[in-house]
C-alpha cells in the first residue's frame, strides 16, 4: 500500500529491465474518465521511456471497473507479455463501492492465478475524487507509472521462468 508521502512515480530507472521486444495490453475504464485517462497517460508514457515500441501497446477501453475482469482474460489473448487494468472506484453513500472494488480486486487475483499472462492491478480505490487526483498525476504521482513499471518487471519474470 502506498503512504500518504510516497510519491508512485518515483523510482530507480537503472533498475528497469529494457521492455523493447515486449507487447503491453493496457484495459482502460470509461467510468472516472478524468482519473482513468491520467493513468492510462502515465502508464503509456512509462512503457514508452523503458523502450516499448508505441505499436506494442494495445489499449481496449470499457464501460466501469467491473469490467475490468473480462476485458482483462480477453486482452491476455492478444499475445501480450502484460497487461495492465486501469480503473478508478470513488466512493459514494452505498455499498456500491465495496462490492465493486472486492469484485475487481478478486477477479483480477483470479486471472493471475489461472493463466499465464500477468494482469497489474491499477485500480484505484479512494475515498473522494481529490485523493484520485492527487494519485494520477497529481501530488502523489502516478500509478500509472507505477503499474507500468510492474508490468515491464512482471513480463521480465515471466520471459525468464
Amino acid at each position: 500500500m502506498a503512504t500518504i508521502n510516497k510519491n508512485l512515480s518515483d523510482y530507480d530507472k537503472t533498475t528497469i529491465p529494457n521492455a523493447n521486444k515486449f507487447r503491453f495490453g493496457i484495459v482502460v475504464s470509461e467510468w472516472n474518465d478524468t482519473i482513468t485517462e491520467g493513468l492510462y497517460q502515465g502508464a503509456y508514457n512509462t512503457l514508452i521511456e523503458h523502450g516499448v515500441i508505441p505499436s506494442n501497446i494495445i489499449r481496449w477501453d470499457v464501460p466501469g471497473s467491473f469490467e475490468l475482469i473480462y476485458g482483462s482474460k480477453k486482452m491476455q489473448e492478444q499475445m501480450v507479455n502484460a497487461v495492465i487494468a486501469i480503473g478508478s472506484v470513488i466512493k459514494g453513500e452505498t455499498k456500491h463501492f465495496d462490492f465493486v472494488c472486492e469484485a475487481v480486486s478478486q477477479g483480477i487475483k483470479d486471472l493471475n492465478v489461472i493463466r499465464e499472462t500477468p494482469v497489474i492491478f491499477c485500480v484505484l480505490t479512494d475515498d473522494n475524487m481529490q485523493q484520485a487526483l492527487d494519485r494520477s498525476g497529481g501530488k502523489h504521482g502516478n500509478k500509472g507509472t507505477e503499474a507500468a513499471i510492474a508490468a515491464i518487471k512482471m513480463a521480465e519474470l515471466r520471459k525468464n521462468s
